[in-house]
């Protein structure tokens, strides 16, 4: 699996970021450009999302070989390893099934526990859009607008619609391949050891996602682990309060 990639940057360490579910590589371009006056950035695009193939494997495991092959392909000794969400479940299992290639790991609010499924009315949204006749993106907010209320949410999703060659409107994520895997983005993570790597995590203080109770099994697995929150924070960390989320990030690294 060859995925697309950006780099941002081209001297210090390097820093590997893996997005969330329906994410894609540019949702972290700005907080790229903030580090790379210091840092190698790699913003990549995991499998049946943004630019990268699709296939109808999707689990935590064959998206941590992923990222095994792209720190091979691109020969980066020891890189910083971070992810949001779903992104950070996938840095979690490469760091517990390859415990000596990353330096250290950044997670963004995520616990690595089963979590329900909880995105059934933004896949019902999506997969009752009518590509085929959809005539322009406004179009596609009023139609979300009946399986999701937020604004800002939907503009999150419609940033994975584009015009193919064409010119009509087509998906950037693979839409059947995530709806038939949702429940597997809840799974909790495979752990055979713990691992002593630096594990850093980040939480929204207004975001449900890491819960006091998770801290003990976060420290089974990741004995070497710190939790630091960010105030006026939803799940979206990076996005709510990016100035301290830099902020902190630079601290930690």
């Amino acid at each position: 699996m060859k995925l697309y990639f950006r780099k941002v940057g081209d001297q210090g360490p390097a820093i590997i970021i893996l997005h969330g579910i329906f994410g894609s590589s540019d949702n972290w371009l700005g907080i790229a450009k903030v580090l790379s006056d210091k840092f190698q950035v790699y913003l990549v695009d995991q499998r049946n999302h943004g630019q990268s193939p699709w296939s109808d494997e999707f689990d935590y495991q064959v998206m941590s070989e992923d990222l095994l092959e792209f720190i091979q392909e691109h020969a980066l000794n020891k890189p910083i390893i971070m992810g949001h969400s779903m992104g950070g479940k996938v840095v979690m299992q490469f760091a517990l099934n390859h415990p000596d290639l990353a330096q250290k790991m950044v997670v963004v609010d995520i616990a690595p526990k089963y979590y329900p499924v909880h995105h059934t009315a933004i896949l019902e949204g999506l997969n009752s859009l009518d590509l085929t006749n959809l005539g322009s993106r406004t179009e596609a907010n009023e139609h979300l607008k009946r399986f999701e209320e937020k604004e800002g949410v939907r503009q999150f999703l419609l940033k994975n619609l584009y015009r193919n060659d064409q010119q009509k409107f087509a998906w950037r994520i693979n839409v059947p391949v995530i709806t038939k895997n949702i429940d597997v983005v809840g799974h909790e993570l495979w752990v055979k050891d713990s691992v002593d790597i630096p594990a850093y995590f980040i939480k929204g203080a207004e975001s449900h996602y890491i819960q006091a109770e998770d801290e003990r099994y976060i420290a089974e697995i990741f004995p070497n682990f710190e939790l630091i929150e960010i105030p006026h924070a939803g799940h979206w960390v990076q996005a709510d309060q990016p100035e301290e989320f830099v902020e902190v990030l630079r601290s930690l690294l």
